[in-house]
């Protein structure tokens, strides 16, 4: 297996790329299409300490991101990373011009910052790197001037300012990818039409081959990968279906199970909570009382 290269700063970016002097240490926006296209690479595995963000047309390369699918860049298309993820770079022939770009930024620049209070909730930074955001040209154009005034902000001389203007577009980029992301979840509603139906089917057929006694109660990493999904993924894609997120879907199957057991078995809450994949009762009997706001034994005793 081809060894890692870790990059753990920008600088250490624009060495290996053999670009000058970074403008500042903390973020940068370059071409890398092009700049791989020169350099002699190929299957090239790395890990970043950085955020990264990029917007591709025509990349001579194909994206593999955690070992899962490979992505080839359309017209258009933005892929996220969040630091010390594992992406690998395969080389192809192409005639096409790249247009696109590469933001890239070191958690420092804004660790004390609102915006990095909130990065959690900007889960795209999770998604694979089949789950693109697809673009249509007036949001490319969007998002492409948004990053223009970033460069252009901490290219000019630093000033008292700087700081603010740079964080507070790079947080407008950021929301309009959310917008985005929502436009593509609601305009491709057929592709991913029924995803809640086929997540129950998924949740049926665990419990069916009683899966939870040797595995516990199914996990949203598990959920993913077995709809080969990144986890966060498909997480938003039930939410924007159901209004509900990947663990809510799992504990609502598991507690209308427990229902149906409380009310037509004579077992203890404790046999049930072991039964339905829970390592402790403590743990089944809160999850029910959340969702119920009574314990399994009130709910039986209530509907005696």
């Amino acid at each position: 297996m081809k060894d890692i290269i870790n990059i753990e700063t920008i600088s250490e970016v624009h060495q290996f790329l053999g670009k000058s002097k970074p403008k500042h240490p903390l973020i940068s926006v370059y071409r890398i299409g092009d700049i791989l296209k020169d350099l002699e690479v190929d299957n090239l595995r790395y890990s970043l300490g950085l955020y990264q963000i990029s917007q591709k047309d025509n990349c001579p390369f194909t994206i593999v991101n955690y070992g899962r699918n490979s992505y080839d860049y359309q017209e258009g298309t933005m892929i996220f990373s969040s630091p010390n993820q594992v992406l690998e770079y395969k080389k192809f022939e192409t005639n096409k011009e790249d247009k696109g770009w590469t933001l890239a930024f070191h958690p420092d620049l804004i660790r004390k910052s609102e915006l990095g209070k909130k990065m959690d909730s900007f889960s795209f930074f999770s998604y694979a790197s089949n789950e693109a955001l697809h673009l249509s040209d007036e949001e490319r154009k969007t998002v492409t001037e948004i990053v223009e005034k970033i460069e252009k902000e901490f290219s000019n001389n630093i000033d008292a300012h700087s700081q603010t203007l740079i964080i507070s577009n790079l947080e407008l980029l950021l929301n309009y990818c959310v917008r985005f992301y929502d436009r593509q979840f609601y305009t491709r509603t057929n592709l991913n039409q029924d995803i809640a139906s086929q997540f129950e089917q998924l949740l049926k057929d665990y419990y069916k081959k009683e899966k939870q006694l040797e595995f516990g109660i199914p996990s949203v990493q598990y959920c993913g990968k077995a709809m080969n999904m990144s986890p966060k993924y498909l997480s938003d894609l039930l939410r924007k279906e159901t209004g509900q997120s990947t663990q809510d879907h799992i504990h609502q199957y598991i507690i209308e199970k427990a229902k149906n057991r409380l009310l037509n078995s004579k077992e203890s809450a404790s046999e049930i909570a072991y039964a339905l994949g829970f390592e402790y009762p403590q743990y089944f009997s809160k999850i029910f009382k959340k969702k119920t706001t009574m314990s399994p034994n009130e709910f039986r005793q209530s509907l005696n």
